[in-house]
This record gives C-alpha cells, sequence and structure tokens, in this order.
C-alpha cells in the first residue's frame, strides 16, 4: 500500500542536490531494484528515501507516536505518524531552515516541474494536484492536515480511519510534537553520516 504522505521529510532531508530531491520525492512510486533508467544521482535519493522509511520503521520515537493513536486505527497508524510529523516540520521550519517555508516550496516545485519528463506516471499524474492544492504548504494548518487526510481516505476503497485522523492530531498534539523533535535529532544525526557514495 502506498500511500505515505511524508513528502515534506523526505524532500527536507534530500538536501540541496537537485537530483536527490527528486529521487526522494520518487521514492514511493517506485519498486524493486533501480535500474539506469535513472541517473546516479537520482537513483541515490531513491536510495536515501528507502534508508529513511527503514529508520522511522525502527526509531524509538516514531514507534512511540504510534503507540499513542488509538488501536482503531489499526495498521494505519504510520500513515498518520508520516502526516503528522510533515505538519510538524512545516510549523517549526526556521528551526530547520534559514530558507522561508514559502520559498522553500516553490523551489520544490520548480524542480519538480524541470524533471517532470523522467518521473514515473503516477507522480505525474498526482503532480498537478500537489501544485494546485498547494499541498505541501498546507501542512503547516490544522485545516490542511484535515484535507489531506480526507482525500486519502478517499482514494481507498476499503473502509479506513483516515478522515477522522485529526482527531487524533489534536488529542495528542504535544506528546506527538515532543516525539517529533527527538525524531528529527535522530534523524538528521542518521542522514549526516551516511555516505551517499555507497548507494
Amino acid at each position: 500500500m502506498s500511500f505515505a504522505m511524508n513528502y515534506l521529510m523526505h524532500l527536507f532531508l534530500a538536501g540541496d542536490d537537485r537530483e536527490s530531491l527528486v529521487g526522494n520525492m520518487m521514492g514511493d512510486f517506485v519498486k524493486g531494484r533501480l535500474d539506469n533508467r535513472y541517473s546516479p544521482g537520482i537513483r541515490s535519493g531513491i536510495v536515501l528515501h528507502r534508508k529513511i522509511d527503514s529508520f522511522a520503521a525502527g526509531n524509538r520515537f516514531f514507534r512511540q507516536s504510534k503507540k499513542r493513536l488509538d488501536d482503531s486505527n489499526g495498521h494505519y497508524k504510520g500513515i498518520l505518524v508520516d502526516i503528522f510529523y510533515d505538519h510538524y516540520l512545516a510549523v517549526n521550519w526556521e528551526k530547520y531552515s534559514i530558507v522561508p517555508f514559502p520559498e522553500y516550496i516553490r523551489h520544490v516545485y520548480a524542480i519538480l516541474e524541470d524533471f517532470e519528463p523522467v518521473l514515473p506516471e503516477r507522480l505525474r499524474y498526482v503532480l498537478p494536484r500537489m501544485f494546485s492544492s498547494n499541498w505541501l504548504l498546507s501542512y503547516q494548518d490544522l485545516g490542511g492536515v484535515d484535507s489531506i487526510l480526507q482525500r486519502m481516505s478517499g482514494r481507498i476503497v476499503r473502509p479506513n480511519p483516515l478522515a477522522g485522523g485529526l482527531s487524533e492530531l489534536t488529542r495528542n498534539y504535544e506528546l506527538l510534537q515532543s516525539d517529533f523533535g527527538c525524531f528529527m535529532s535522530e534523524i538528521q544525526e542518521y542522514v549526516s553520516h551516511l555516505d551517499s557514495t555507497a548507494f
């Protein structure tokens, strides 16, 4: 199931390299072994995306955040935490970047447009809606988070709890934000020590 929506986290951790950024954005849309369809820089970005996902899955603070959510959310807990962490990154952006958030988002959109011909078909399908609804910027407010959850819920055929996810965020807001801060310290440390030449 590829409904993960923590795009902002992956883009931020990709750093300043354009191809790494594109590869990280593509990560949820490219499965299996990588081949020479993509440049070495994009392949490195996809591998980094996968490493970040693996790190998060085993991280104590990410897992703690999942445990804070009601068990009725089942295996959707991880998806909810992904989105909640993107919200916290957006609202605390100035703590992590000297580039103003709206300027960063415009920069990202311009890069994705430049690389559109090499993007997977499913991602090319998503991009116009991402741009028109300004998904990444909307992570900053609770209404935007709610809209994202509603859209995701509607894309899944079977019944799911995502449409009610905002109540989980508001109910656990301070505790989840504390988890996020600790997670960010650890994931930034992890990424900073990765050898990109080994990807």
